[in-house]
């Protein structure tokens, strides 16, 4: 487990994004920008699965989201307790039940899910487990990967397993 303290900072040009600066020094105890998938946790009181993303001059950011900033009255300019762990996990994200057991019933989809780069499957993942109704994550989950099957391997796109291609 790695831990610092650093500071919460906005990037302007994307909307208002608030992030947790990395330090350069940081980064490279890490393995550098392509380490992989961490669990950050915060303030010892949250945590949540991230990736690095490359600022200048060695240095770089994970983003925080207005709930956590929220749950942990966060303001920009704050300072924060960091820890990171190396995220072990299969795809860098917690899969939700329904879309697990899709993907365990429905062979020709589990082998086009893995075929996906870790972004695609990621986006799927948290596209799916973003909502709270199991209802909804199974109906989600049926969509995504009923579209992905009906694709050419290897033009796969977010829009078109939305059905909006």
């Amino acid at each position: 487990m790695i831990t610092f303290e650093s500071n919460i900072g906005k990037l302007d040009y994307l909307l208002g994004v608030n992030y947790i600066f990395i330090p350069a020094s940081v980064l490279n105890e890490c393995g550098g920008i392509k380490s992989g998938r961490w669990i950050c946790h915060l303030q010892n009181q949250i945590k949540f699965q991230c990736g690095f993303v490359a600022l200048t001059e060695g240095n770089a950011y994970i983003t925080v989201n207005k709930a956590r900033m929220k749950k942990l009255k966060l303001q920009t300019g704050d300072q924060v307790k960091v820890q990171l762990e190396k995220d072990e996990s299969e795809y860098g994200l917690d899969m939700c039940e329904e879309l697990y057991t899709l993907l365990q019933q429905d062979e020709e989809g589990l082998f086009r899910f893995n075929k996906l780069s870790p972004g695609m499957q990621r986006y799927i993942i948290f596209y799916v487990s973003q909502v709270k109704n199991p209802q909804l994550r199974l109906d989600r989950s049926l969509l995504l990967i009923g579209n992905l099957k009906l694709m050419p391997e290897g033009k796969e796109t977010f829009k078109a397993m939305l059905g909006k291609a």
